[in-house]
């Protein structure tokens, strides 16, 4: 092993599971049966959860991590549908499009986040993140420019949910650090909608409480998920007593460079950074036409 992937591998040594999850050899027969495997239940389902990827001596370390740093969460409380949108008054008040509930939540800001965290080494490790890119199916992934918004700490307590959602990105990589006592159950309807139509019927069963297309993931500390999010309409059910669920998510683009716009940072943190700042002066000349 050359000194470049000896580097890499002690980078990772007890901050994840390489016994199970043998990321310092990605081209050996067992860590490609594991993207193999990856790939095929991401295609199937949408998700892929790698149960105790940190290995059980981090994981009291690694909730102290995201627990030290909650109280720096910024809260934002809005009401959303499952589009993200307005709602549209010629649709009757059933359709997907006019179902509004509450999403409160906290985020702590990556620029919160210190080097020699679980959390933030994994992120930017090399061998992680060709191992994301493998799993997604890219060339390579790329850390966010943006100081804020790269690495972030979900943080919901008693009360606070995701209502029924996609995302915007194709993919989401989260860790669970911290369950709660009760609620904040991750539930997704695999592969609801597709480029081929949005499936507004089905979306609308799912929202009324029908759990036939429904899959529910018990997550523990330590677990690392993968989830294609575009698609598959997801919640976190509300969280229930006094101990708050933390997620990591780690956000990764498919191009260098990526910043999200100064008023998404505002609504999320409560703040911007400087990049977000000078962003806005420039008036966001930007090469790409992100609406997020």
């Amino acid at each position: 092993m050359h000194a470049m992937a000896q580097r890499e591998d002690a980078s990772l040594q007890g901050l994840i599971d390489l016994e199970r999850y043998p990321l310092h050899d990605l081209e050996g027969t067992a860590g490609q049966r594991l993207i193999d495997e990856c790939r095929r239940q991401l295609a199937e389902d949408g998700c892929v959860v790698l149960k105790r990827f940190v290995p059980e001596h981090a994981v009291a370390r690694l909730e102290r991590e995201t627990e030290r740093l909650s109280p720096e969460a910024h809260y934002n409380q809005t009401e959303t549908n499952p589009y993200n949108s307005d709602g549209d008054p010629s649709l009757p008040a059933s359709h997907p499009r006019n179902r509004f509930a509450d999403r409160t939540n906290g985020f702590v800001a990556g620029d919160r986040i210190d080097g020699d965290t679980i959390i933030r080494q994994v992120y930017e490790n090399p061998q992680f993140q060709r191992f994301i890119a493998s799993v997604v199916d890219m060339e390579e992934v790329h850390e966010y420019a943006d100081p804020l918004a790269g690495l972030v700490i979900n943080v919901l307590r008693e009360g606070c949910q995701h209502p029924w959602h996609y995302d915007t990105n194709e993919f989401i990589v989260t860790m669970m650090t911290r369950q709660s006592h009760g609620g904040g159950r991750f539930e997704y309807a695999p592969g609801i909608r597709s480029l081929e139509g949005e499936n507004f019927d089905e979306v609308e069963k799912v929202i009324d409480g029908d759990r036939t297309r429904v899959k529910s993931l018990e997550l523990q500390p330590g677990d690392l998920q993968i989830f294609f999010g575009r698609y598959s309409l997801h919640r976190v059910t509300p969280v229930e007593g006094d101990k708050e669920r933390h997620t990591v998510i780690f956000a990764y683009a498919k191009e260098p460079g990526f910043i999200g716009r100064p008023e998404r940072a505002q609504r999320i943190f409560g703040r911007m950074a400087p990049i977000h700042e000078q962003l806005l002066k420039e008036g966001m000349r930007r090469s790409d036409n992100l609406q997020d």
